[in-house]
């Protein structure tokens, strides 16, 4: 899949007001600083679609933008970020999990994982949390121009092992670098198969 648009529609923290129209939405989310916007920017041959800063914690809404017409990308806060105070860390998760359990046209979650990291306990508790909710997801490892191909796969399996202490099978999985563009036609991909697979569910 090629994208030939994409445009902003709407930022908020209210799961209500998000776009009423009926068509699939992805929502891309993660740590802190784990590469979201720059991902997101890659993917959609964007320089500056979603914002990018070398503070995390930037994206702090719920924003949404019209993919080739025909679905949503939604570019959501990322999680973790100590820096914040309380009473904001609070509005985040509660908006973030009203999204989650309330967006009836959200038929995939993309969490991004650092590609350098050992597994990290809140990335795993937040897919769990997708798990037992029933959200459809798939993990995204980012960064991966930052290792040797030979550490790459090692820290992959090393996480793969991890989740299958608690799942039955490892879920979609994607590595992925910004700089390098590695992994954008896979995502992408997926993204459009998903699209006609959903689509009688969108009529």
């Amino acid at each position: 899949m090629k994208i030939d648009s994409a445009t902003f529609i709407i930022s908020n923290t209210d799961v209500s007001r998000c776009p009423k129209e009926r068509v699939p939405e992805y929502a891309f989310i993660g740590r802190s600083n784990v590469g979201k916007s720059s991902l997101i920017n890659m993917l959609t041959n964007h320089k500056k679609l979603a914002k990018t800063s070398g503070k995390p914690g930037k994206t702090q809404l719920i924003n949404h933008f019209k993919i080739n017409d025909n679905w949503f990308l939604v570019d959501l806060p990322g999680y973790g970020y100590a820096s914040v105070s309380k009473t904001k860390r609070k509005d985040f998760q509660r908006f973030i999990k009203d999204y989650f359990l309330q967006r009836e046209q959200l038929v995939n979650t993309f969490v991004l994982v650092d590609s350098r990291h050992a597994p990290q306990k809140i990335d795993l508790e937040f897919m769990e949390f997708l798990g037992e909710n029933g959200v459809p997801f798939s993990i995204i490892f980012t960064k991966a121009d930052k290792l040797g191909s030979s550490t790459l796969n090692k820290n992959i399996t090393k996480y793969k092992k991890e989740l299958l202490k608690t799942w039955e099978s490892v879920p979609m999985n994607f590595t992925t670098s910004s700089e390098s563009g590695m992994g954008k036609d896979e995502v992408l991909n997926f993204i459009h198969q998903t699209n006609e697979l959903v689509a009688d569910n969108f009529k």
